[in-house]
């Protein structure tokens, strides 16, 4: 028999049935604990007790949407300043903050806590300043200020005039709010006293903005939409002048979903240069990035016109590149054939469509780079909707406005210019087989004293900040251009830059979004500064929201 266990004579069975209930007991006693935690955490402040948004204020705070005055007080009847009111409607939209070091406003400081949302707010066109150079950080923000951020914020089409007899001191209300105040009105998000009056050049308190912001919440349309993930599409970033690790550093701390080495160049023997790096492609699976290598012409008009022209040649390399998309397990191919002669037209549309062939045959995918048609023999070879019929993806190439001398001064890729571009192409070819390409470059132009061209510089996005820093320049935003300008003087001779930044390329990937576009490429990795991703995260994310009211 078995001796039975025993301890300070009593047998194991019952010690442990005894420990058991202990157990259970204590850890029922934690859940108790940590619930009255959570619970005194959510209703940490000690001056909202008698607050009517003291519910409100509560939910928010455990949203993490709104914070204190300290770790024990909210201030409920403060007035909230018009960085706190942005900083708020920023986390209730799930937005980032921005450090891109671009702003019109002389009183915004990198150093403060603030400057981050306000720079995302402003780069989405949800706020404006007081003036051009001003925003006006820690005044109070005015109730039919609030109500115009909001009315932005939720995308409610503005109504001609606030609804009459509505409140008792309209007349009050600027002209530049009575729409804004009457749509937020009409949806019960702001309303107006006890008096029948809405008090609009006002400040705004923090209890108020507690129940404004909580009641976008109880629109459960609304909250579910802020919950809902970004659409997925191509985010495709070349590489050009960095190693591997350089590259796929970058790749990780951006957007990109679909990479875009260039390793295969066309060769006058009709024999295609193969760069293929084995340990991209290795990283690319183990990151869950189809690769599509980009397959150049090195702009060699004559070398082209040969392997397009000729039967064998053409063959040749179109086997060729089915054999690597084969061999090397890659998701797709990428072509990019710039400077091909308009008399080989016919000639192009019948490689990528043979191409496509071989291709599709193993599911893989084709895209074809294609610049804006300007009318001029740089693009004739580029027959749109033919192209668009055999390829799986057309990427306009949406830069390059301004290039040298020849064209003059001028943005590298203006909106209108990028607009008139994606709008040509979508006359043949379906939204969702377009993906737009933006710059990750600039140029910093040297004016002649005529104002002509003397030299053009290329610079990457992280150059033209240092330069503005350099120089100490205040760029100034254009609404025709949809950038940012400035000039300055170097020994006396005069430069002008068009900035490309966050808010130049939210501006044209609304263009994206608006016309259904299937997504983005980057020209090139590692020529963006590292805010541009949080700005492009901020565009996709808003874009998604619609805030219907059916």
């Amino acid at each position: 028999m078995i001796p039975k266990l025993v301890w300070g004579g009593e047998d194991l069975k019952s010690m442990v049935g005894r420990l058991h209930i202990v157990t259970l007991a204590f850890l029922f006693a934690v859940s108790i604990f940590l619930s009255h935690l959570a619970t005194a955490d959510a209703s940490q402040f000690q001056d909202i007790g008698t607050s009517y948004a003291k519910d409100e204020i509560i939910h928010l705070y455990n949203k993490k949407i709104i914070t204190g005055t300290s770790a024990t007080t909210f201030s409920p009847d403060r007035s909230v300043t018009r960085a706190e009111f942005i900083a708020i409607l920023n986390r209730l939209l799930g937005l980032e903050p921005v450090a891109s070091p671009v702003t019109p406003y002389k009183d915004l400081n990198q150093s403060t806590w603030y400057y981050g949302p306000v720079q995302a707010a402003v780069q989405l066109e949800l706020a404006k300043g007081k003036s051009a150079t001003t925003f006006a950080p820690e005044e109070s923000v005015t109730r039919q200020e609030a109500a115009v951020w909001m009315a932005r914020a939720l995308k409610q089409s503005d109504t001609p005039s606030i609804v009459k007899k509505v409140f008792e001191d309209e007349d009050r209300i600027a002209d530049w709010a009575s729409a804004s105040v009457g749509a937020v009105h009409k949806l019960g998000l702001i309303k107006g006293d006890d008096t029948g009056t809405f008090r609009p050049t006002d400040p705004l308190s923090r209890e108020e903005t507690a129940m404004l912001m909580d009641r976008v919440l109880q629109n459960d349309s609304w909250a579910s939409e802020l919950e809902k993930k970004p659409i997925e599409r191509i985010m495709l970033g070349w590489q050009y002048g960095q190693t591997m690790e350089q590259y796929t550093d970058n790749i990780l701390h951006s957007n990109v979903n679909t990479l875009s080495p260039r390793w295969y160049f066309l060769d006058k023997t009709g024999t295609m240069t193969d760069l293929t790096d084995a340990k991209l492609i290795a990283w690319g699976k183990n990151n869950n990035k189809p690769i599509w290598p980009m397959v150049g012409n090195r702009s060699d008009q004559e070398t082209t016109h040969f392997i397009l022209t000729n039967t064998t040649a053409r063959n040749k390399v179109i086997n060729q590149l089915a054999d690597m998309v084969k061999t090397y397990e890659l998701e797709g191919l990428n072509i990019d054939f710039e400077n091909v002669a308009p008399a080989d037209r016919q000639s192009f549309t019948t490689f990528i469509a043979l191409l496509a062939v071989k291709l599709h045959d193993q599911d893989a995918v084709l895209s074809i780079d294609v610049s804006p048609d300007r009318g001029t023999s740089w693009t004739e070879a580029f027959d749109y909707a033919a192209l668009g019929k055999h390829a799986d993806y057309i990427v306009m190439m949406g830069y390059d406005e301004h290039y040298g001398e020849l064209s003059g001064a001028g943005p590298n890729a203006s909106l209108p210019y990028v607009t008139n571009a994606v709008h040509t192409l979508l006359k043949v070819v379906p939204g969702d087989k377009v993906i737009l390409g933006m710059p990750f470059y600039n140029r910093d132009w040297t004016l002649k004293p005529d104002g002509n061209v003397a030299s053009s510089a290329f610079i990457t996005l992280t150059e033209q900040n240092e330069m503005m820093e350099s120089y100490s320049l205040k760029p100034v935003w254009s609404e025709a251009s949809g950038q940012y300008i400035a000039g300055y003087k170097k020994r006396s001779v005069q430069h002008m830059i068009w900035f490309e930044e966050g808010r130049s390329l939210i501006a044209k990937y609304h263009l994206v979004v608006n016309n259904g576009l299937a997504g983005a490429a980057y020209w090139y990795i590692g020529g963006e500064s590292s805010d541009i991703w949080s700005s492009l995260r901020n565009a996709e994310r808003y874009s998604r929201y619609s805030f219907s009211n059916s």
